[in-house]
């Protein structure tokens, strides 16, 4: 089985995106493909919404997308091409809690897409890509934690002369593959080509089978 997992620093940097454009690219891994959302105090992780319940139920949510509108993260994923799309909502930091049921639906599947950064520390993918932006300040600390663990850098294409975030150093990535990108689209034929090659080295190509 295949795992792939795309990060990023910040929120509408386009890790949504680079899943949906890899899961059409390599439509032949039939993929599973999970978002993992981490809400902060207040919101509801069984709705997304704003809440004031703080009941064990409400805590965690793991549900399966069905509809293939588009409107959706998850349902963007359909209408690329998953076999399955499924969305996992914890508050911040429980993550863990999720984990045996996320790992069930890993076991069942043929090869796996997740987005996510903090899904690391329980998974060691095949393939991490990372998403940046130097025009985008925010700067997750999930995405700071593992981006020495990048195999390799999706940069958004930008005029300017440094990054808008502060204290990131790209050190750790600084020897890993960089792919350069002006949305759309967002997954570029040698952003395709490097997962391929990445995961026939590992898994063979799916010819081989």
């Amino acid at each position: 089985m295949a795992i792939v997992v795309v990060g990023g620093h910040s929120r509408s940097v386009g890790k949504t995106s680079v899943v949906a454009g890899l899961i059409a690219a390599l439509a032949e891994r039939n993929w599973t493909a999970f978002k993992i959302t981490q809400y902060g105090h207040g919101v509801c992780s069984a709705s997304g919404e704003e809440c004031d319940c703080a009941t064990p139920d409400h805590s965690l949510a793991v549900t399966e997308e069905r509809d293939r509108n588009g409107e959706t993260d998850t349902s963007r994923f359909l209408v690329a091409g998953a076999k399955r799309s499924i969305w996992v909502r914890t508050r911040q930091g429980l993550l863990a809690e999720a984990m045996p049921r996320v790992r069930k639906e890993i076991e069942g599947a043929e090869n796996v897409i997740i987005e996510s950064n903090s899904v690391l520390k329980f998974i060691r993918p095949d393939v991490y890509l990372t998403v940046l932006d130097f025009d985008t300040s925010d700067f997750k600390d999930s995405a700071r934690n593992f981006l020495d663990r990048a195999s390799a850098i999706i940069l958004h294409a930008s005029d300017a002369q440094r990054a808008a975030w502060e204290n990131v150093s790209l050190k750790p990535v600084a020897n890993r593959p960089m792919f350069r990108i002006t949305p759309p689209p967002y997954v570029t034929p040698e952003v395709v080509e490097f997962v391929r090659a990445k995961l026939e080295a590992v898994h063979g190509p799916i010819s081989a089978r």
